[in-house]
C-alpha cells in the first residue's frame, strides 16, 4: 500500500510521521485486584470492578486514581473495559493498568485499548474463543503516541460523544419508567383519559379471541430463499416488542409446502411465545402491523390470536401483556422446568378487565405516542455510536487530525 506523505508504516499500522510507538510495559503499571465477587455489597460506597459490563459496589477501596479494568477471564474476556479516575476496588481476575507515563493521556489509551486488544488476543489463539488474558498479552502490546496535546484533544473530542451517549440512555432509561408508570395506570383504569367514565366489562380470553393455526418448523426449515415470512417464536423473544411491522421488517422465509394448512396473519393479530426461559418471558406477544399484502405464518412455539373487533381495538392488544393481572396470570399457568411453556388450553380461561374500544384507541395512542419517542431517542443514540466508531477509527490512527 502506497503511503500517503507525512505518515508512515509502523508495527501498530500505518501512522503519522510524528507520532511514536511503544509497549503497554512500558506506559503503564499492570496488576490485578485481590477481591472476589462475594465482597460486593449493595449500595457499596465506591465502585467495584468484576469479570462483567457490570460495575458492582463495595465499601471499601485498595485504589484512588486513574485507571484502565478490564476483564482477566469468563465470557467478557476482550469485551468488558471500564475507565475510572477516583477510589475503586477490583476482582482478583481483573486487570488494573494505571500510574500511566508522562507521554501517556489515560483516556486516550482507555480509547485505544478498548478497540483493539480483543483482536490483538484473538490473533494470538486458534481457537474461536479466550478463556484468559495472561499479563504478557497487555504488557508486550503496542501502542501508537501522538503528541500528548493531540492525545488530549483525541480524549476529549471523544469523551463529549460518550458524555452524550450516556446521557441519551439515561434519558432513554427515564421514558421507559415513565411509560411503565404510564401503563400501570391506563391498563388497570386506576387513572381514566378526558372523556371516558363508566365501568369497565371482564372478559375471558377465549371470549376476545379466536385461536388459529401456526406451523411449528424449526430455524433449520428456514431459508433465504423461500416464499413465505415466517415468524420464529424466538425473535418474539430479542427482535421486537409489543408489535411487529411486516411492511419493514425483514422475516425469515420458508417454502410454501412446508407450511400448508397454516393461515396468513393479518393486521392486529397476536402472536404470543408459548415457551421461555424464563418467567418473566412467559407469554411475550407482538400484535401484527401491515400485514396486507405480506404472506406471513406464526411458526414455531407460537399461539395465534385473532380479536374480536367489536371487542378489541387494533393497536391495543400488544399492550395487554402488560397489564399486571394478564402477567400474573401467565405466570401462574406456566409449566416446566428449565423451560416455562403455555398452552392455548389454560390461557383461554384468563380474565381481563378492559375498557370499550374507543378508550382502548385513546390509551393505545398515548402508549404509541411514547413508543415512538423512545424509538426516536434510540435510533438517535445509535447514530451517535456509529459516529463514534467512525471518529476513532479516524481520530486514533491519525488519518484525522485535530491538532
Amino acid at each position: 500500500m502506497e503511503l500517503r506523505p507525512g505518515y508512515k508504516q509502523t508495527e501498530v499500522g500505518i501512522i503519522p510521521e510524528d507520532w511514536g510507538q511503544d509497549s503497554i510495559r512500558n506506559l503503564a503499571s499492570i496488576t490485578t485486584g485481590a477481591k472476589n465477587t462475594q465482597d460486593k455489597v449493595e449500595d457499596g460506597a465506591y465502585p467495584f470492578f468484576v469479570r462483567s459490563p457490570i460495575v458492582e459496589r463495595i465499601h471499601s477501596y485498595s485504589f484512588d486514581g486513574e485507571a484502565v479494568l478490564t476483564a482477566g477471564d469468563g465470557v467478557g474476556t476482550g469485551k468488558i473495559f471500564h475507565y475510572i479516575d477516583g477510589k475503586f476496588d477490583v476482582h482478583q481476575r481483573v486487570y488494573r493498568i494505571s500510574n500511566f507515563s508522562r507521554d501517556l493521556d489515560g483516556y486516550f489509551f482507555y480509547l485505544y485499548f478498548s478497540t483493539h486488544f480483543y483482536d490483538r488476543i484473538m490473533s494470538m489463539t486458534a481457537k474461536s474463543s479466550v478463556d484468559s488474558v495472561r499479563m504478557k498479552m497487555i504488557a508486550d502490546m503496542a501502542i501508537p503516541l501522538p503528541p500528548l496535546p493531540e492525545q488530549r484533544a483525541i480524549a476529549a473530542a471523544l469523551n463529549d460523544v460518550d458524555a452524550l451517549i450516556t446521557s441519551l440512555d439515561r434519558l432513554i432509561a427515564k421514558k421507559r419508567d415513565i411509560k411503565q408508570a404510564a401503563m400501570q395506570q391506563l391498563l388497570t383504569g386506576r387513572t381514566r383519559l378526558p372523556g371516558f367514565s363508566g365501568e369497565w366489562a371482564v372478559r375471558t380470553v377465549n371470549e376476545m379471541f379466536e385461536f388459529l393455526n401456526t406451523a411449528n418448523n424449526p430455524r433449520s426449515d428456514l431459508t433465504d430463499k423461500g416464499e413465505i415470512e415466517y415468524i420464529h417464536y424466538g425473535d418474539i423473544h430479542t427482535r421486537w416488542a409489543s408489535f411487529l411491522d411486516c411492511g419493514t421488517e425483514v422475516l425469515p422465509l420458508i417454502h410454501a409446502d412446508k407450511v400448508r394448512n397454516v393461515p396468513f396473519l393479518e393486521d392486529g393479530d397476536l402472536v404470543m411465545a408459548d415457551a421461555s426461559e424464563d418467567y418473566e418471558g412467559t407469554g411475550v406477544s407482538v400484535e401484527v402491523r401491515n400485514a396486507s399484502g405480506a404472506r406471513v405464518v406464526a411458526g414455531l412455539h407460537t399461539l395465534l390470536l385473532r380479536g374480536n373487533h367489536q371487542l378489541l381495538a387494533d393497536g391495543f392488544k400488544g399492550y395487554l401483556q402488560y397489564i399486571p393481572s394478564v402477567r400474573d396470570s401467565l405466570r401462574k399457568i406456566a409449566t416446566g422446568v428449565s423451560v416455562y411453556g403455555i398452552s392455548r388450553s389454560n390461557i383461554k380461561s384468563i380474565r381481563i378487565r378492559l375498557p370499550d374500544p374507543p378508550e382502548q384507541r385513546a390509551i393505545a395512542a398515548v402508549l404509541s405516542d411514547m413508543d415512538a419517542e423512545i424509538a426516536a431517542l434510540e435510533r438517535r443514540r445509535d447514530k451517535t455510536r456509529a459516529l463514534k466508531q467512525g471518529m476513532m477509527q479516524e481520530l486514533l490512527t491519525g488519518k484525522t487530525r485535530l491538532l
